[in-house]
C-alpha cells in the first residue's frame, strides 16, 4: 500500500495573476508554461486559475479567490498550489494556513525540478546552493509560523536561538559549496584554454528545443534526451572532426526559462559561462511552437544576464519534421537555419556553414 502511495502523484492548482486586461495572453501563456512544468516535477495539473488584479500584500491573490479555493480544497482534491510569480515568505504562510495545502512559487518548483534531474557532482552543488539561498530568507518566518502554531511560554527564546544556529550552519553550507564551485570553474577554465586553437559552438536556448538531439547529431555522443523540460543541467563538450574540415568543439548548455529563479542564474553562472567563451552560438528553437519568437527573445535576455549577447551566433529553426506545413518563413528569419535534428532533415547545409566558419577561424588564428 505504502509503495502505491509514493506514485500517486500531487494533484495541483496552478495560479497566476495578470495586472490589467493587456497582460492576460502572456500571463495565460506562463501559466500553461507552469503545467508543463508541474507535470515535469511529477504533479497532475487538476485545476488552473487566472485572477486580473494587483497583488494582495498579504495573500497575493483576492481575499474572495482565497475563500472560494479554501472551501474547494476542503474536499482532498487539491494536495499542492503553485503560484506562477514569486510570493514573499509571508504570503507563502499566510496562504498555507487559509488552504491547508502545501503552497509553493514557480522557484520553488524550478528548484525541485532542477535537483530531480541533477546528475553530476557539479549540478547536484549548484542545484543545493540554489536552493540553500533560496530557503535563507524563509528561515525566520519558517520560526514566526511555529511560535505561532504552538506558541506560550518556551517557544520564542529556543526557537530565536535555533533560528540564529540554522541561519550559521546554511550561511557556512553555502561559502562551502561557492568555494567548490568556484575550484570546478577554476578546471574548466584550465580546459578552455588547451582548447584556444579549436573553433567552439555552444548551443544555447529555451528549455526541450532540442539541443541535445543537435548535439547528439552533430557529435554522434549519447547525451541524455527526453520530451520534458530540463533533461540537461550540465554543459557537455565533445569534440567532431567527422564531416568537418578540422576540429570543433561543441557544447550543450543548461536551457533557459522565463522567470527563471535568480538563485538559478547565479548558481549555474560557472555552467553557463561556457557560451560565453563560444566562437559561436546556436540558438536552438522548437520551430513546431507557436510562441517560438518569444523564446528566441527569453533566450536573448539570458544571454544579456551572461554578457554572451554580443557574440557571433546563428538560429537554428529545429523540429522541422513537427512544424506546420503551412508555417511562413519570415523576411527576417533568412539568417537562420531549418532542420530537424531528429531526422537529420535540413542538416547539411548547417555542417557546409560551420565548416566554412572554421575555415575562416583557422585563418585568423596568428601564426606560432
Amino acid at each position: 500500500m505504502t509503495a502505491m502511495r509514493k506514485n500517486i502523484s500531487e494533484k495541483a492548482c496552478l495560479i497566476a495573476l495578470a495586472r490589467n486586461s493587456l497582460e492576460k495572453p502572456a500571463a495565460d501563456a506562463s501559466l500553461e508554461e507552469l503545467a508543463e512544468l508541474t507535470r515535469s516535477a511529477g504533479g497532475a495539473v487538476v485545476k488552473k486559475v487566472l485572477q486580473t488584479r494587483v497583488p494582495d500584500a498579504a495573500f497575493y491573490i483576492g481575499r474572495g479567490l482565497v475563500d472560494k479555493l479554501k472551501e474547494e480544497f476542503q474536499g482532498n482534491n487539491v494536495d499542492l498550489v503553485v503560484f506562477d510569480d514569486p510570493l514573499s515568505p509571508a504570503q507563502q504562510r499566510n496562504l498555507e494556513e487559509a488552504f491547508g495545502v502545501k503552497v509553493i512559487d514557480r522557484s520553488a518548483l524550478l528548484l525541485d525540478i532542477f535537483a530531480l534531474h541533477a546528475r553530476t557532482a557539479a549540478a547536484k552543488m549548484q542545484v543545493e546552493l540554489a536552493q540553500l539561498e533560496y530557503t535563507l530568507p524563509r528561515l525566520a518566518g519558517a520560526w514566526g509560523h511555529f511560535s505561532r502554531q504552538y506558541g506560550g511560554i518556551g517557544t520564542k527564546g529556543p526557537g530565536e536561538t535555533q533560528l540564529e544556529t540554522d541561519r550559521r550552519r546554511v550561511r557556512k553550507k553555502i561559502a562551502y559549496l561557492k568555494k567548490d564551485i568556484e575550484r570546478l570553474g577554476l578546471q574548466r577554465e584550465t580546459q578552455r584554454k588547451a582548447r584556444q586553437d579549436m573553433f567552439k559552438v555552444a548551443l544555447i536556448g529555451y528549455t526541450n528545443a532540442g539541443k541535445s538531439t543537435l548535439f547528439n547529431r552533430l557529435t554522434k555522443a549519447e547525451v541524455e534526451v527526453a520530451d520534458m523540460l530540463f533533461t540537461t543541467l550540465d554543459s557537455t563538450s565533445r569534440m567532431m572532426s567527422s564531416g568537418y574540415p578540422e576540429k570543433i568543439i561543441f557544447t550543450d548548455t543548461v536551457g533557459f526559462i522565463k522567470k527563471l529563479p535568480h538563485q538559478l542564474v547565479a548558481s549555474f553562472k560557472s555552467t553557463l559561462e561556457e557560451a560565453t567563451y563560444a566562437n559561436l552560438l546556436l540558438k536552438v528553437v522548437d520551430y513546431s511552437d507557436p510562441d517560438f519568437r518569444e523564446k528566441i527573445t527569453q533566450t536573448d535576455r539570458i544571454l544579456s544576464e551572461i554578457g554572451a549577447h554580443n557574440l557571433d551566433s546563428l538560429v537554428i529553426y529545429n523540429k522541422l519534421d513537427r512544424a506546420d506545413e503551412e508555417a511562413i518563413r519570415h523576411e527576417d528569419d533568412k539568417g537562420g537555419f531549418y532542420l530537424s535534428a531528429l531526422t537529420g532533415e535540413g542538416i547539411e547545409p548547417h555542417r557546409e556553414e560551420l565548416s566554412g566558419r572554421v575555415k575562416l577561424f583557422l585563418v585568423q588564428l596568428p601564426k606560432v
